[in-house]
């Protein structure tokens, strides 16, 4: 059976480049149904992009190879796409746009736009083996119990990173990259909560539940969004963001006051506190468990009104720069991005295609290409989706 193009991966990346490719286009998947990243993102409403979305809001050791892909496809052109098919969304915050209704209605958008592309779509299918012919590639699948041989001009890997194994994530497309002698830098999960020492979670587990905002910085970048304590550690926007940033043996430092100066913020209450307990006062900003937790590690005790300025400034600075070291992630079963992948200085910028096979390309989050939370990797994946999907419909 003889294609033009085949993607490999029925997620946002793959369907979009289906959308674009022109004809005699066949995506394949292994999962039961199409875009099931899609179905469960942001709380089953998809975030699907962000009114925001430039190439400073992703991380890439090459942070320009992203730039021609967002220029040309950008989150107005989805926003239209999404206008034309009667889809209610709403922004949320920070330029994070969702559904009204559900991020089924993105995958049905998805499907009838591939529909009218006229794409063939198989699921529940196993890629078995795939090599390099003279004019495309070849391609031993199986669907139920029976085995087909595929082949086409150009093959487009889609499959995304290892983010969320339960979801069906593998490495696939780095061991395709591997096959053809494409470089991959290293991966790791990203936007992921963090996981701290026994001896450090024996505070915090009593807090599991208290969320503050925050602005949580590492390695030079900062983001101001919640914090949420768990039972495991920490999650919550912030904490999600700056994992991205976050090396291990790295500490990262949480400013609990992020829009107010906490020293004058003290001396203030500090005026009419009269003899009220420091703790006590002091879950008058902050939420009470994590205040208390606060004034045990500050060490401070007595009435507030009692307090120098000294002390305050002393909480203050805590309250400000509360050292946080986590041991690790919670790795790629909760992540929701992988970080690394399919090395950039091996891919064209403009259309996705490697630089060394010809017909072969690589989209979306296999790329080494990571957004930030708050709908821009979706951004990616329609991005350079359409690169992939122009390039090869140009190729006539």
């Amino acid at each position: 059976m003889e294609y033009r193009t085949i993607i490999l991966g029925a997620g946002a990346a793959g369907m979009m480049a289906a959308i674009h490719a022109g004809d005699d286009v066949l995506v394949l998947d292994h999962a039961k149904r199409a875009g099931e990243k899609i179905r469960i993102s942001g709380g089953g409403r998809c975030n699907f992009t962000n009114m925001y979305a430039g190439p400073e809001n992703f991380l890439s050791a090459n942070p320009h190879f992203a730039k021609s892909a967002l220029s040309r496809y950008t989150q107005w052109d989805f926003i239209d796409l999404v206008a034309k098919h009667g889809i209610a969304y709403h922004e949320k915050t920070l330029g994070q746009l969702f559904c009204d209704n559900s991020a089924k209605d993105i995958i049905a958008m998805l499907l009838d736009e591939m529909a009218r592309a006229g794409a063939t779509m198989w699921l529940e299918t196993t890629i078995d083996n795939i090599s390099k012919t003279s004019d495309g590639f070849e391609l031993r699948v199986s669907k139920g119990s029976k085995s087909k041989t595929l082949r086409c001009e150009n093959l487009v890997i889609a499959t995304g990173g290892k983010s969320i194994p339960k979801m069906g994530a593998t490495g696939f497309a780095y061991k395709v990259a591997a096959q053809f002698g494409i470089p991959v830098t290293e991966t790791r999960a990203g936007l992921v909560p963090f996981v701290f020492s026994e001896n450090d979670m024996v505070a915090l587990k009593p807090l599991a539940g208290v969320a503050s905002p925050a602005r949580l910085s590492c390695n030079g970048t900062a983001f101001d969004e919640a914090l949420l304590i768990t039972h495991r550690g920490m999650s919550g926007p912030s904490v999600l963001q700056i994992s991205s940033y976050w090396n291990e043996g790295d500490t990262v430092f949480a400013n609990l006051m992020p829009v107010r100066d906490a020293f004058e913020t003290l001396r203030n209450l500090r005026k009419g506190a009269g003899a009220k307990d420091f703790a006590n006062v002091v879950s008058e900003i902050l939420p009470k468990k994590l205040a208390q937790h606060l004034v045990s590690l500050s060490g401070i005790t007595g009435n507030f009104a009692d307090q120098s300025d000294t002390s305050l400034r002393t909480f203050a600075d805590l309250i400000s720069n509360w050292p946080l070291k986590p041991i690790g992630t919670e790795g790629y079963r909760t992540a929701e991005v992988t970080l690394g992948g399919i090395d950039t200085d091996a891919l064209s910028s403009k259309t996705m295609e490697t630089k060394t096979v010809d017909g072969l390309y690589f989209i979306g989050e296999a790329v080494d290409v990571t957004g930030w939370l708050g709908g821009f990797n979706f951004q990616w994946a329609w991005s350079s989706g359409w690169a992939a999907g122009q390039a090869i419909s140009s190729k006539g």
